[in-house]
């Protein structure tokens, strides 16, 4: 069983920044590709960021790129969402997710576990 939590979320001022740390915990032999993604309009969730396992090259959003960055500790199993310049429109519960094998994915559902998500709440 793999749990992800997730923290960092709160409330920023627009233009401001937040760090998302998303700690793995349970059975896994290696670093799992993980993927933050949120709600969105018309979708079940919108696509923010993924990274694989080992790291490499990122994936982002359209929404987000150029103003959010993934990146990885995976001597402590944690992912990071640093999120800058933020805007009303991200204001939403963001979460983490994580899947058994593969590299990082836009695909929501490809993964395999996901956490409680954390609220950012951006204010003009």
């Amino acid at each position: 069983q793999v749990q992800l939590v997730e923290s960092g979320g709160g409330a920023v001022q627009a233009g401001g920044r937040l760090r998302l740390s998303c700690a793995t915990s349970g059975l896994i032999a290696s670093a799992l590709p993980n993927g933050w993604f949120r709600p969105a309009a018309g979708k079940e969730r919108e696509f923010v960021a993924a990274l694989s396992g080992s790291g490499g090259v990122p994936k982002y959003g359209d929404a987000v790129k150029g103003r959010f960055a993934i990146a990885r500790d995976n001597a402590k199993n944690t992912v990071y969402l640093q999120m800058n310049s933020l805007q009303l429109e991200d204001t939403a519960l963001y979460y983490c997710e994580a899947k058994n094998w593969g590299a990082g994915s836009p695909n929501s559902a490809v993964y395999d576990y996901w956490g409680q998500g954390t609220q950012v709440t951006v204010s003009s």
